[in-house]
């Protein structure tokens, strides 16, 4: 595939609001996982929180957008001058010619709970009007990508991917596509997933969620940390900036096996795909890699898989770790998240080691580092593996 230029980003998790929040803590070694405290659950679990979302606001012709998910998404954007940036990728380009292509799981779903408990607790047999009449921009899930392309002042293209974990790793793949396809010459991509019942409810009877700070890779792992996030990138074919390095996308590959609802692949089969595809893509080989961002939810079955796939692909010497002992599994937020976390690595030549995680699960092969390391780096592969046997590979670069 042809390069393309991550020329703007910015993020917000649990470790803080923009980039420099993040790499302060990726730095430290400081986790933003903290006991669940969210709304009125009782779980035994730790959870990625965003401080300050219930304190955010939207402008009165924006108000019938807002929900935890798209107050998430606000903040992001207001973050490491995004906005801005997008002002001036406007004036180049046209509003028509900028796509916004950004993945989720949930969207609003919180929205919808909050509704029918509403209703449970009245005597209504109908949910309320209010709910119903604002569902297309909160619940659904084209809400978010409606209210970004909106609060960014675009008009052209713009879908939601929601394939689960990998739901924001694959919209780097669609505006790949869609770029050569010359139906845009930039494209906002990103993902945004926010805490809700329903993924912290659900993960808990799948019995994945540890009472712990999660550990990937760890012989003790026993399960993820739910997170919430928000991450864009601003794609263009051309680097602007031609002052200073710049990271690209240079590769991905996508699969999907269909193995299980929720258990993936035993062989790995579909995450060797995309990994496979990954490097064929970007037209390297595997010893071109220097750092494996691992997908590392820290649940035995994914970890382990995991392993296998790297070690059969890419072998045992390439440093590996997982960055979700800081932010938590965002779910369908994390292709962005972690994306900005590669290009944080990249830029400031951070090997991250995985952080909780005391030893490594002796059956493993890859090279599981546990601490940070500062040393030369020029390309990442990063994985994103979803429920259904959704997968997703992306290799960025230092250029």
């Amino acid at each position: 595939m042809n390069p393309l230029f991550l020329t703007h980003f910015t993020n917000v998790t649990a470790l803080g609001r923009g980039n420099q929040a993040m790499f302060s803590a990726l730095s430290e070694r400081r986790s933003g996982l903290s006991p669940c405290d969210f709304q009125d659950t009782k779980l035994d679990t730790y959870i990625g929180r965003v401080k300050g979302i219930e304190d955010s606001s939207f402008s009165d012709e924006l108000e019938h957008f807002d929900c935890r998910n798209n107050r998430l998404a606000l903040l992001a954007l207001q973050q490491d001058g995004f906005e801005e940036a997008i002002v001036r990728a406007r004036d180049q380009y046209g509003a028509h010619r900028i796509g916004v292509i950004l993945g989720t799981s949930t969207s609003g779903i919180l929205e919808t709970e909050h509704a029918y408990r509403q209703q449970c607790n009245s005597e209504s047999s109908t949910l309320s009007d209010t709910f119903t009449s604002r569902y297309q921009y909160t619940h659904n899930t084209f809400s978010v990508a409606h209210f970004v392309r909106t609060q960014l002042q675009l008009q052209g293209l713009a879908l939601v991917i929601s394939t689960a974990c990998s739901s924001s790793a694959k919209v780097f793949a669609s505006a790949s596509r869609y770029i050569e396809a010359g139906l845009c010459d930039a494209v906002v991509v990103g993902g945004v997933d926010s805490l809700c019942l329903t993924t912290l409810y659900g993960f808990a009877s799948l019995e994945l969620e540890s009472p712990e700070p999660c550990r990937p890779s760890d012989i003790n792992r026993n399960g993820l940390s739910i997170g919430e996030a928000a991450g864009f990138v601003l794609l263009e074919r051309q680097n602007r900036d031609t002052t200073s390095p710049v990271v690209a996308l240079i590769g991905y590959g996508e699969s999907c096996d269909a193995h299980h609802m929720s258990h993936p692949h035993p062989s790995g089969a579909g995450a060797i795909l995309a990994m496979q595809q990954g490097l064929a893509s970007s037209s390297i080989q595997a010893i071109d890699i220097d750092y494996v961002h691992l997908h590392g939810t820290a649940t035995k079955a994914n970890d382990k898989t995991e392993d296998h796939a790297v070690s059969s692909v890419l072998g045992n010497q390439i440093p590996c770790s997982s960055t979700k002992g800081w932010t938590g599994h965002t779910l369908g937020a994390a292709g962005a998240v972690e994306a900005v976390i590669a290009a944080l690595c990249l830029h400031h030549q951070l090997i991250p080691g995985s952080l909780n995680t005391q030893t490594v699960d002796p059956c493993f092969s890859s090279n599981i580092v546990l601490q940070n390391q500062k040393k030369p780096i020029s390309t990442i592969l990063s994985n994103f593996f979803g429920f259904g046997g959704n997968n997703c590979s992306l290799v960025f670069r230092k250029i």
